[in-house]
């Protein structure tokens, strides 16, 4: 049975923009391996991404290909509606071969059967399964094409999201609030990390009494104690102790679009600085979703928060932003926009941020964060959890 979650309509209209955006950059094909790319291109949805894998667009063909392990071709199948001739496989023995082959040898096949070989190509040289061997097989199989670095054309075209998107991710929304609530029950004096790691997955994947949850592309982020002054560091087997502060930072995924959550709860009676600092991450935070409207650049958006803590003798040199949505392992981020000085990318409508302008000292820290959809009325939040500093 296929598992569709758009209309064809949606992919056409992202293939046509990724086309023209190829056309713009004088590019006659680019080999797409970010998998949340591949997704967002075909539908393609499938734990596959540890071997080699890609999509390939050419500026003059209507469909993408897509080129994976012969084991996963009818993963393709189910969850594409690509035609059976765009979806083509190499054989296992190119998989962690002794016998010298690569898959990027098949890529490179399929790339002079596309009529590109010569052509100017695009690469995603900085996705994190595009490996430096991916690149040398390519060059040494297509000597004459000419490669271009083309990293973030397909990250760039899916900035500005659908409706359709946006209600998955309202969707993630719901489920990252009843994973939130779920995490901070769980967690008080004496229980070991791991029980609320494991409360805050059971939500995760439960979702809400109309559908379930998806794995998230990053795994619940919950620093305590003395460590919560380093935001991404996991969970242990420490049981919580009297005096801990703990940072959750989390997101419900819904058909691989993500709402990420993060916020700060203190087994027992918090001290006064964390208390102020989380006062100040509140206030900040809301000066800067208020800064947000369509027109108005990113970096104006994170000088709102800027000057509000500096009334309090704060400062933060970290981005406080940054554009997300759809994603898998290692990260549900864009990797375009980013809420810090410097970045003048202009606010669109239906453009997605994680806004999460943690404080962090040496040796304590506080995360309350939102993701929010930029409408034309200014930032919509998705989730729904008092901003506040909580207690257990």
């Amino acid at each position: 049975m296929s598992r569709h979650v758009f209309d064809e309509a949606e992919y056409e209209r992202r293939v046509r923009r990724t086309t023209e955006r190829l056309r713009e950059a004088e590019l006659d094909a680019i080999v797409v391996a970010d998998p949340a790319n591949m997704n967002y291109l075909t539908g393609y949805d499938g734990w596959s991404f540890y071997v080699h894998q890609a999509v390939v667009v050419t500026a003059e063909r209507d469909e993408p290909v897509w080129i994976g392990r012969e084991m996963d071709a009818n993963g393709a199948r189910a969850t594409t509606r690509l035609e059976d001739a765009s979806i083509r496989s190499y054989s296992d023995d190119h998989v962690h071969s002794p016998y010298d082959l690569h898959p990027m040898d098949y890529v490179a096949g399929v790339l002079e059967e596309l009529d590109v070989a010569d052509g100017r190509i695009g690469l995603e040289m900085d996705a994190s399964y595009f490996t430096a061997k991916s690149y040398t097989r390519l060059q040494r199989n297509l000597p004459e094409a000419d490669f271009e670095d083309a990293t973030l054309l397909v990250n760039w075209v899916r900035i500005e999201k659908s409706d359709a998107e946006l209600e998955y991710m309202r969707q993630a929304a719901r489920i990252s609030e009843n994973a939130m609530r779920a995490g901070l029950e769980a967690i008080e004096e004496g229980v070991p990390e791991y029980e609320a790691a494991a409360a805050i997955y059971d939500a995760l994947i439960t979702g809400t009494d109309e559908y379930g949850g998806d794995y998230p592309a990053i795994v619940p982020l919950m620093p305590s104690g003395d460590h919560t002054g380093t935001p991404h560091l996991t969970w242990t087997d420490r049981p919580f102790e009297a005096g801990d502060p703990v940072i959750i930072e989390l997101s419900g995924c819904r058909n691989r679009y993500h709402s990420p959550l993060a916020r700060t709860t203190f087994v027992g009676d918090p001290p006064a600085e964390l208390e102020r600092n989380a006062e100040i991450v509140v206030e900040g935070i809301e000066a800067a979703l208020e800064a947000v409207e369509p027109g108005v650049t990113c970096e104006a958006v994170e000088e709102a928060w800027r000057e509000t803590i500096a009334q309090y003798g704060l400062e933060k040199e970290d981005r406080i932003g940054y554009s997300m949505g759809l994603g898998y392992p290692p990260d549900w981020g864009e990797h375009t926009a980013s809420i810090r000085p410097g970045d003048e990318t202009v606010l669109e409508e239906n453009m997605t941020f994680h806004m999460i302008p943690g404080i962090w000292t040496e040796d304590i820290g506080v995360e309350i964060s939102e993701t929010f959809h930029v409408t034309g009325r200014g930032a919509e939040p998705l989730a729904d959890v008092p901003r506040r500093l909580f207690t257990s």
